[in-house]
């Protein structure tokens, strides 16, 4: 079928597309790195047309036009479900709000959630009349039906990714249609700095690993390291099922580490969610059926993570206290990143038959001033948000070692909690776990 006057039809300017919002709208504008330039900045254009536009995307990776325009966040309010360093420095400024999500419940949500206006960046059209949605299948598919209007802003730069579920949408769903005047380059993530710490944590974390694993990696430089450190390992047949998809999977791949044999749910596939990196990454992505792109109430679901053995999830955290609480998303009241799937790989690996659910951290930080913070907390400070509950909680790996907490009372996860802080803390957490009736006279002080 030829879709070239539907198409031309459909076919409108940024500028026309921007004046389909109203005052008091909800408008989707994307997710990680698909997020619609020329739409944005032609809505940033109407300023003084328009209030109380109310915005949502995820992971912002730029600074959109609109909120470059309005710094007083009279006409625009932006919303993000997972902050990125850019949301974090526009919510100092009260100029971005966080939404509380996890992360595989998306679907349902959106079912509720007013979208009057989506722009939703996706690839050229293909043969078959389809938008492909690129490295950021997501919660697309969700937000795009659920528009009352939606238009698609033409990428032709953006890699085709392949799925199997949910990657694309057809033309006839497909209201109105800007193509893209730069056809930008998909934003491309720094390469972070590793340090020792990180080596001695991945380390640890490697000798958790097994041949056939199904690995999932959150974001930062120790995920990223363990990636490194299996491309150069003698492991063998892993398999991929994770949230996001980054360049460490294009380097374990290439070395023949990942094969996917082993899986026993989308056997030889690498399945993910959305993908962040760098142009390895997304030319690795193009058209490769290697890869699937999933929708995350598929690709985070617990109960679907779990069908697949001995999955070992590997994810990052800022802090963790001597109950077993987990913060990985906020700190004393100030958002920095947000649940995101971490809660959904954690029970997803613990029912895995063979799996293990790590939260890996730095036994502390050294602030601006110079001192050293332990970022194992006799408890949380007011304003932290806990992102794993500590029933939930199991393998907790710093540089000083591993421990799990699963089955384990008070008593002995201060002790094994205590035993891979900072030694500088450690007697300080010995008195604050006695001062709050969690430490027994006969533990074994550093074991």
């Amino acid at each position: 079928m030829d879709y070239i006057a539907e198409y031309k039809s459909k076919l409108i300017t940024a500028e026309e597309a921007a004046k389909l919002v109203k005052s008091g709208d909800w408008v989707q504008m994307g997710e990680f790195v698909m997020q619609p330039k020329d739409c944005d900045a032609a809505l940033a254009k109407r300023k003084d047309e328009l209030t109380d536009v109310k915005i949502r995307l995820t992971t912002m990776s730029w600074l959109p036009e609109v909120c470059k325009v309005d710094p007083e966040r009279k006409h625009f309010i932006m919303n993000d479900w997972h902050f990125s360093g850019t949301s974090r420095r526009l919510m100092d400024k009260n100029l971005c709000s966080y939404i509380p999500l996890t992360y595989h419940e998306a679907r349902s949500l959106y079912q509720d959630l007013d979208v009057d206006v989506s722009f939703q960046p996706v690839t050229s059209i293909d043969k078959n009349g389809f938008f492909n949605f690129s490295t950021s299948n997501s919660m697309a598919s969700y937000s795009t039906k659920q528009a009352k209007k939606l238009v698609v802003e033409v990428n032709s730069s953006a890699p085709v990714c392949l799925g199997g579920l949910g990657e694309s949408i057809h033309i006839s769903e497909v209201d109105y249609i800007v193509e893209s005047s730069t056809n930008s380059k998909l934003v491309s993530l720094p390469e972070l700095p590793v340090s020792t710490v990180d080596q001695k944590i991945a380390a640890l974390v490697m000798e958790e690993m097994m041949d056939g694993a199904c690995i999932q990696l959150g974001i930062g430089a120790m995920p990223n390291t363990v990636g490194a450190l299996i491309a150069q390992s003698d492991l063998k047949d892993l398999g991929v099922h994770t949230e996001m998809l980054c360049d460490s999977f294009v380097d374990m791949y290439e070395a023949g580490k990942i094969t996917g044999a082993k899986k026993t749910l989308d056997k030889g596939k690498m399945v993910y969610t959305f993908a962040m990196g760098s142009d390895k990454l997304y030319n690795f992505l193009d058209y490769n059926p290697v890869c699937a792109s999933y929708p995350v109430h598929y690709c985070n679901d617990p109960y679907i993570i779990a069908q697949n053995n001995n999955v070992v999830a590997i994810n990052n955290a800022l802090e963790v206290d001597l109950y077993g609480q987990v913060a990985s998303e906020a700190s004393a009241g100030r958002q920095i990143s947000g649940t995101g799937g971490q809660l959904d790989f954690i029970i997803g690996a613990f029912h895995s038959q063979g799996g293990k659910p790590i939260i890996a951290l730095s036994s502390s930080v050294k602030k601006s001033d110079g001192s050293l913070v332990s970022r194992i907390k006799p408890g949380l400070s007011p304003g932290t948000i806990v992102t794993v509950p500590r029933s939930i909680t199991s393998y907790v790996i710093t540089e000083y070692g591993s421990f799990n907490l699963k089955g384990k009372s008070t008593w002995e996860r201060a002790e094994g909690l205590i035993n891979i802080a900072h030694p500088a803390f450690r007697d300080e957490l010995v008195k604050a776990a006695e001062d709050a009736k969690i430490w027994l006279r006969s533990n074994k002080l550093y074991a």
